[in-house]
């Protein structure tokens, strides 16, 4: 399974820079993280800083012709379009993977270090 994400022009790879961050860029960068973290293919493009993803991408580029750039992001599972014009969340995330949300979230490791 792979999920692709393809943002609208944002000034770094993220999204979530400068004074006035967007919240759902700071839940969707967390999200990709955990994704990534649980083992799910998951990838973000940036049409500002990798258009060549969005021309490649026959999908995407008839989403483009037919909507415009301002209909963005558009969410592509196993290259099949899922989601337009909003972030997916870890309730989507979960029903397209078949997993818990619970198994999406990963664990933080316990400290094993002791000073006695």
């Amino acid at each position: 399974m792979k999920i692709e994400i393809f943002d609208p022009a944002l000034c770094c790879s993220t999204g979530v820079c400068g004074t006035d961050v967007d919240p759902a860029l700071t839940k969707m960068a967390k999200l990709h993280t955990d994704l990534q973290k649980s083992g799910v293919d998951v990838n973000r493009y940036n049409l500002a800083q990798e258009p060549g993803a969005f021309v490649e991408n026959k999908t995407v580029q008839q989403f483009l012709e037919e909507k415009g750039a301002d209909a963005l992001p558009v969410v592509l599972v196993d290259g099949e379009q899922r989601l337009e014009g909003r972030y997916p969340t870890k309730q989507d995330a979960a029903a397209w993977t078949g997993r818990s949300e619970e198994d999406l979230t990963p664990k933080e490791p316990k400290n094993q270090i002791s000073l006695n």
